[in-house]
């Protein structure tokens, strides 16, 4: 009779502990993080007797969650990658936007600007021609900076991301360490059971955590969680937490870096060190926003210095050289914050062809200079010492050092990056425009032969002479004189050349034929120089004259567009794998009203069993007991 009634009690008390449970999972079926708990029940060891041995009812072993490591594992990493292309592709996209619009991109002012010059080589000495092309060039260079503006627009914003990012995750994770401690001593007090709801409070933190720098775990054997970067940098151990920060690029203090804060000082973070979110940020702005600044900046640069080369090698309508028509820009350089000498560095742009745009990095060792690319490290072949007379050159930019470095001083100089933002019109009247070549070239009427000039162009208009005529007489048809000097051998091929203009001629001379060159005077019709300056954008200048104006900027919508469109691919297909992980949380952990139901039915209808045993058991005690009194 006492088994019966002990067997009933112990499972009338494991029922009513199951039902507790079903209740608690029922409670909570839409709670996030929440995993179904449930009752391991195991039979009580029976008592021996002589025929055998009689069962001594029932026990609660633990209340477990139902949960799969491996997809808690899978979900972090889902988080992760989640995190860092949702970043990615919403930025990128901004910035395809930004200058593959009508509106804002380049494609409109720049189509304008050459077809105002167009109009200048049609009509050299219209006025009205002349003051659309300084407009178009006004707005065109306005556009440059107004994306330009841009760009520093979102690395500042970039910047506050980074912050919030940061105090987002140092939240986290001092929560995550505090959750630590508590499991660590609830396990203690309830002799190694597990605290379910806070297990399921951390795993969900950790989630977060990982949305925003992707992290791996190592459990302890006390039941504490450590919490990693995919790089290995610790971020939670035991019940300490690191703090994430931010740091001021050494070359540039509106840049912010993300560093560690360990008891040994703080750890630089690399682009590749996290993942999340804050990782998303990172390479955004390593592979999307610096190379499309870089690009325009190059673009930029390189229409200033060549439409200026080509300016420079015409005459306006006072019959004055051409001058610069944007202002120069020039390569910005910057030096270490631990640089200990007096050096500083000025940058021009020397060869256009050359000229690639990267950010470069200058190292002094105490005999000499090197140079590497910031972004990968590689080195740059460099040439000269830096003194004026024999600059470093590199990529197609000339860097004159001044000053003193010490060993180990570095400097970043940054050819394209913010160039645009520098570009402007530097002619303001409108009969500055050089449209005329600078001299004409004509035959003497009394040549015999049958020669004439097929075209007059300017070289070199640095050591051009504008105001020197020349005279040049054949003394056979393969050699001539210049001025009363030679003679000289004729190369039909190569012309004649001489103070940076060259003469290309047609035909067969005759000893004695001459030509004149003269310089233009004031309010010359000419379009010579025009017709050159309208057509810049489809010469091959850069990449060693392989790829012209209008390529790159093609190649600066592409790349960009391609990388937005890439990252968006990419966030919708991480959408879909992280919708499948979840699906599959749920369905091993989840909460299954259906189930539940079923449960609450059966351990119900067992609860009520159990209490019919408690009942038998007092029926059968009274009995007893009514037949003693008897």
């Amino acid at each position: 009779m006492s088994t019966l009634l002990s067997n009933g009690i112990s499972a009338l008390t494991s029922f009513q502990r199951a039902l507790s449970t079903i209740s608690h999972n029922v409670a909570n079926a839409n709670t996030p993080g929440y995993s179904r708990q449930v009752l391991d029940l195991s039979a009580r060891a029976g008592q021996a007797y002589g025929f055998g041995f009689i069962g001594a009812g029932v026990q609660v072993d633990s209340v477990r969650r139902v949960t799969d490591l491996f997809n808690f594992a899978r979900s972090l990493d889902s988080a992760a990658e989640l995190g860092r292309l949702g970043e990615l592709a919403a930025l990128a996209g901004r910035v395809d936007k930004l200058v593959s619009d009508q509106g804002t991109g380049l494609t409109g002012p720049w189509s304008k600007f050459f077809d105002a010059g167009q109009g200048v080589s049609t009509q050299p000495t219209s006025t009205a021609a002349r003051q659309n092309l300084l407009a178009a060039g006004e707005a065109l260079a306005a556009r440059f900076r107004s994306l330009d503006a841009q760009f520093k627009g979102m690395e500042s914003e970039l910047n506050g991301k980074l912050r919030a990012g940061v105090d987002d995750a140092n939240r986290l994770s001092a929560e995550i360490a505090r959750l630590n401690q508590e499991i660590v001593r609830q396990r203690g007090l309830a002799g190694g059971q597990p605290p379910n709801d806070l297990l399921d409070q951390r795993e969900r933190l950790i989630g977060e955590l990982s949305a925003r720098l992707g992290v791996n775990t190592v459990l302890q054997d006390d039941g504490a969680l450590n919490v990693f970067t995919p790089s290995g940098q610790a971020m939670v151990v035991g019940t300490t937490s690191l703090r994430l920060g931010t740091v001021a690029d050494p070359f540039s203090p509106d840049r912010l870096e993300l560093a560690i804060e360990t008891p040994h000082g703080r750890v630089l973070l690399n682009d590749g060190a996290i993942g999340g979110s804050l990782g998303g940020l990172l390479e955004f702005r390593r592979d999307v926003l610096d190379p499309a600044a870089a690009q325009l900046g190059r673009m930029a640069a390189t229409l200033a210095h060549s439409f200026n080369a080509q300016h420079r090698a015409g005459v306006d309508l006072y019959g004055q050289p051409g001058g610069d028509f944007f202002t120069p820009i020039v390569p910005t350089t910057a030096g270490h914050t631990l640089n200990a000498g007096s050096a500083a560095l000025s940058a021009s742009l020397s060869d256009i062809a050359g000229y690639r745009g990267e950010d470069v990095v200058l190292a002094f060792d105490g005999t000499g200079w090197s140079a590497t690319e910031r972004t990968t490290g590689r080195a740059v072949p460099l040439g000269g010492s830096g003194t004026a007379g024999d600059p470093l050159v590199f990529n197609g930019v000339s860097v004159v050092v001044s000053g003193t470095a010490a060993p180990g001083d570095r400097f970043l100089v940054r050819p394209a990056i913010g160039a645009a933002g520098q570009l402007s019109i530097a002619v303001k009247d409108p009969a500055r425009i050089a449209a005329a070549s600078p001299l004409r070239a004509s035959a003497d009427l009394a040549n015999v032969g049958n020669m004439s000039v097929q075209s007059l162009t300017v070289e070199d208009a640095g050591i051009l002479d504008f105001n020197a005529s020349h005279t040049i007489v054949f003394t056979g048809p393969n050699s001539y004189t210049i001025d009363g000097v030679g003679p000289h051998a004729y190369d039909p091929d190569a012309g004649i050349a001489q103070g940076g203009w060259r003469l290309k001629l047609e035909g067969t001379p005759v000893a004695g034929d001459s030509f004149r060159i003269a310089p233009r005077g004031a309010g010359s019709s000419d379009n010579g120089n025009a017709r050159l300056f309208a057509v810049l954008d489809g010469r091959g200048q850069l990449d060693g004259g392989n790829l012209s104006l209008n390529g790159a900027l093609g190649q600066l919508t592409t790349s960009v567009g391609s990388a937005a469109r890439h990252a968006e691919y990419a966030r919708d297909a991480q959408q879909i794998i992280d919708t499948q992980v979840r699906a599959e949380r749920e369905a091993v952990s989840g909460v299954n009203l259906d189930e539940e139901a079923a449960n609450l039915v059966r351990y119900q209808q067992a609860y009520q069993a159990a209490a019919q045993m408690i009942g038998t058991a007092d029926t059968l005690f009274q009995t007893l007991l009514a037949a003693v009194r008897r």
